[in-house]
């Protein structure tokens, strides 16, 4: 039996890029009071937020119940059928497989739609308005 197969090592240059040095002239990065750091910011923390630790930890309490109880709902639909509500009116019946690791595309089976069905499809998560599903 052979052992696994390596590929040769690459000798492609390989760009590296490199961040501006920050504000104390030793770091990289961006200076945490300038405009761009700010507009760059969570946009959906209030301003204060930042100085009172109790709100902060508060808002990320929230959001860690949130994302948990959604990763949660994801792992109950896996090889369940699912309502899609799409744009344009469109409603498509599916058994839910997989998401992708940034929750940006559904990977389905059987997908049900106005035109017919779809052994195997990838939904765009940007396309889907709603879903449901009997747990």
């Amino acid at each position: 039996m052979q052992g696994p197969k390596t590929l040769p090592p690459s000798t492609a240059a390989v760009s590296v890029l490199r961040l501006p040095r920050g504000p104390d002239g030793s770091s990289r990065g961006f200076d945490p009071s300038s405009p761009r750091f700010q507009a760059l910011g969570p946009s959906s923390l209030p301003s204060g937020a930042y100085k009172d630790p109790a709100v902060l930890d508060e808002e990320q309490e929230a959001r860690v119940a949130l994302r948990e109880r959604y990763l949660r709902s994801l792992l109950a639909m896996a090889g369940q059928p699912v309502n899609f509500t799409m744009y344009e009116k469109v409603n498509v019946t599916a058994f839910f497989g997989a998401s992708d690791i940034d929750i940006l595309n559904f990977q389905v089976s059987q997908l049900q739609t106005p035109l017919g069905v779809q052994r195997e499809a990838l939904l765009r998560c940007s396309d889907i308005i709603a879903y449901s599903f009997e747990a």
